[in-house]
């Protein structure tokens, strides 16, 4: 069997067939044993065996698209060899559009398609043929699969997918410089004819700009094309399929091109020569005009940088650029005066900031222009002829004393007469006056340098015909010196005398102060009064540095006999004149340390200040000392009388009554009182015991610091006796397990009261060195006094 390809619709169509059925060796498949010439192996691979004789062959069939006509459109017959003419086999199709758009006859094989089919939705589809017996229904021929292709025509123009397109390209560009590529589309068949091949053309845009048929690059037509001149080109594009023939189809898209600016062209002023009008009280660093130069260019090529390039102009003026409006802002570096000079030519210059050396062939990208600017006169204050002024008049002078003058003009030219005035709110202003005409300044009362050395006051000038216009200078007035002031005495402190002072012995070294300035201060002499009659108890040293030293001329002060002393002490300056004044210094007479170490009156200041006398104090003392005596005596006589129960030798358990039974409390012990068992120390008849030396320093109340080497007892000693005692007592198993009482007349270490009384001193008066008291304080300074004059009176 074998498929005819005879109804070939067009001579195109039958060379194609004729071609395929020449070639068909490489398009058979073998329609019997097909499953016998081929195994499939375990990878999937198939292994061909040699085919025997085909029963019958199939091409690929191909149907075009678009088909119009009003009958169904032949596509190719199927045959079998088996297929006598009798109509004995079924041919049956099946596969992608079998019954729908392909029908089969089943007695002639001829497939037909009813539908129009769309190349560009589905290329080709896959059916598959089949030879039945009519009668038996058995496969004459197996299954075979063939393909039915959608021919293609030109049904599809071509189009931009993209479009329509923008671009740029610099301005001044050479020829043929590449702006874009635009690619158009076609959904025909580009492997088949010419219906997908497309040429691009130019419709609009010439003669700027060109586009390659081929690539679609679009390139400029034209050399230095100018932005300043055109910016903006609006270019159509044509694509044509069929390669441009005729008949083909086309479609366009639109780019718009801009020109980018660069940077060609210099800047350029309008005008040459400019003018300005500026005032000459204008103010310094404030714009006084502006100028521009304009340039073609647009962005960063349009920056422009002004300066001033003549030497005259740039030392008043300066210029600087305004970003936003790129102009020339012309500012005042220094003031003007319409007196001095009354014009300035200013040779400006424009010049790019951002250039290109591509361009430089076009020339310098600057620019220059002349501006000249007329100072225009004002009607000015006053100037002084000093910007501040320090003037100088000795203190004392009497009331109209000049100090100084100050000058004031008129800067302008008619040169108007100045009058001179002061602020009225100058606190100095009482203290001086100035002239209205002259400007000279004058006191109104003397000055003191002491009360203010240096004084400050504005003066004002105004012209005389316009007191809207004036100027102020500060003035400075210092008062100079005068030795009137006399030194004094500087006696910071109070002066203290000991009672233990020896003869010649040094009180206090003094120095002197003095108002004045140090021309006439520095230098201090002293000396006691002339006039006076020789003090008995001091004198005075000059020791030539502006200082004196005190001495004593005897010893033994004693504030009871005379508290306070008056010395009087006259002092001169080094000035000129000379100066001197008498200061009278007290000197308070005060118990001090041994060698006048601490030097203290506090308790003495203390009764004084409440108003008593000596007497009254002595009195006072006596009453302490009669009432301190009672004491003593009483508490003594109050040991005496238990003494007896303190040195008794008997043993003190003999006291305590003892009962047969354990437990019978307090009312068993009515012959002891049992207070003494719970606190023996609050005990009455703790006592001192004949048997325990005492230690003396305790006896006698004095800090450790300060005890007498003489009276230092071991404390040891005591501590062993006593855990001596306590030991046998426990040891003791002769005597019955009774509680007993036993008490010591030792204090211990530190008691914060202890006594001073001399009772029981293991040493005499005269073996004792009471220089150690000194350290104890003012309350044993009077003790060691007394026994060191009564030691001194013995050996004597």
């Amino acid at each position: 069997m074998r498929i005819s390809t005879t109804s070939c619709l067009c001579p195109f169509l039958v060379c194609l067939c004729f071609l395929q059925r020449s070639s068909g060796a490489s398009h058979h498949v073998p329609a019997k044993g097909a499953s016998k010439n081929q195994t499939k192996l375990a990878n999937g691979e198939t292994e061909v065996h040699h085919r025997p004789k085909r029963g019958w062959i199939w091409n690929q069939f191909f149907v075009l698209e678009e088909h119009m006509g009003p009958e169904a459109q032949y596509v190719g017959k199927l045959h079998s060899n088996s297929d006598k003419g009798d109509g004995s086999v079924r041919y049956i199709l099946s596969g992608e559009g079998a019954g729908t758009i392909f029908i089969i006859d089943e007695v002639t094989g001829d497939i037909h398609a009813t539908k129009s089919l769309d190349r560009e939705r589905k290329t080709h589809y896959v059916l598959h043929a089949q030879a039945l017996d009519r009668n038996t229904e058995d496969a004459l021929e197996p299954k075979s699969e063939f393909i039915i292709k959608v021919q293609d025509i030109n049904d599809n123009p071509p189009k931009f997918p993209n479009g329509p397109f923008a671009a740029t390209v610099p301005e001044m560009s050479d020829l043929g410089t590449s702006v874009l590529q635009v690619t158009a589309t076609d959904a025909d068949d580009p492997t088949y004819g010419n219906s997908a091949r497309i040429v691009y053309s130019i419709l609009q845009g010439q003669p700027y700009f060109s586009v390659d048929p081929k690539t679609g690059i679009i390139r400029t037509a034209l050399p230095d094309m100018d932005r300043e001149a055109r910016e903006h080109y609006m270019v159509v594009i044509q694509a044509k399929d069929m390669a441009g023939q005729v008949g083909g189809l086309s479609g366009s898209t639109t780019v718009n091109i801009t020109l980018t600016d660069v940077n060609d062209n210099p800047p350029k002023f309008p005008q040459k020569n400019y003018q300005l009008y500026v005032p000459e009280s204008a103010q310094v660093g404030k714009p006084v005009g502006k100028i521009k130069a304009n340039d073609e260019d647009i962005g960063v090529n349009a920056d422009i940088k002004y300066s001033i390039i003549n030497s005259e102009g740039a030392n008043t003026f300066s210029i600087s650029t305004d970003r936003d409006t790129r102009e020339g802002v012309i500012s005042l570096r220094k003031p003007l005066n319409y007196e001095r000079k009354k014009s300035y030519t200013l040779q400006i210059e424009g010049t790019n900031t951002h250039t290109d050396p591509r361009f430089s062939y076009l020339g310098s990208f600057k620019d220059t222009a002349t501006l000249k600017i007329t100072v225009g006169d004002v009607d000015e204050a006053p100037v002084f002829s000093m910007d501040y002024y320090i003037m100088d008049v000795y203190e004392n002078a009497p009331s109209g004393t000049e100090v100084g003058a100050v000058t004031a003009r008129d800067p302008d030219g008619r040169n108007s007469p100045v009058r001179y005035f002061m602020t009225t709110k100058d606190e100095d202003k009482r203290l001086f006056r100035i002239d209205a005409s002259t400007g000279v300044v004058q006191t109104t009362q003397p000055l003191d340098r002491e009360d203010m050395p240096w004084h400050n006051i504005t003066v004002m000038a105004s012209e005389v015909d316009n007191h809207d216009l004036f100027s102020h200078v500060p003035v400075t007035v210092q008062v100079l010196d005068v030795n009137d002031n006399p030194p004094e005495i500087a006696a910071d402190e109070e002066l203290i005398v000991c009672e233990s002072s020896r003869a010649g012995q040094i009180i206090q070294t003094i120095s002197a102060v003095d108002k004045d300035d140090f021309a006439n201060g520095q230098r201090f002499s002293f000396a006691l009064p002339t006039q006076l009659p020789v003090n008995p108890n001091f004198t005075l040293k000059d020791n030539e540095d502006s200082t004196a030293s005190i001495f004593t001329r005897h010893r033994h002060f004693n504030h009871l006999t005379q508290e306070l002393y008056e010395l009087p002490i006259v002092v001169w300056d080094g000035g000129e004149p000379s100066l001197t004044g008498t200061s009278t210094l007290t000197l308070k007479v005060c118990p001090c340390q041994r060698y006048g170490r601490i030097r203290t009156c506090q308790s003495e200041a203390f009764l004084t200040s409440a108003g008593l006398s000596t007497g009254a104090l002595i009195a006072i003392l006596l009453c302490i000392v009669i009432l301190l005596a009672i004491v003593v005596l009483f508490i003594t006589l109050r040991r005496s009388k238990k003494e007896p129960l303190i040195i008794s030798e008997e043993d003190v358990r003999e006291n305590v009554v003892t009962y047969d039974d354990e437990g019978g409390g307090e009312e068993d012990t009515e012959a002891f009182d049992i207070i003494a068992l719970r606190n023996p120390a609050a005990a009455e008849e703790l006592k001192f015991r004949r048997d325990v030396r005492p230690d003396m320093r305790q006896h006698y109340g004095l800090p450790r610091s300060c005890r007498s080497p003489s009276l230092e007892v071991d404390e040891g000693d005591v501590y062993e006796y006593i855990k001596q005692r306590l030991d046998e007592a426990d040891m003791d198993t002769s005597v019955p397990p009774y509680d007993s009482l036993q008490t010591y007349a030792f204090e211990g270490q530190g008691s914060p009261t202890g006594t001073i009384s001399p009772l029981d001193s293991p040493a005499v008066q005269s073996e004792q060195d009471y220089k150690y008291l000194d350290d104890c304080g003012p309350e044993f300074q009077k003790l060691a006094e007394i026994y060191a004059e009564s030691e001194s009176d013995v050996k004597t």
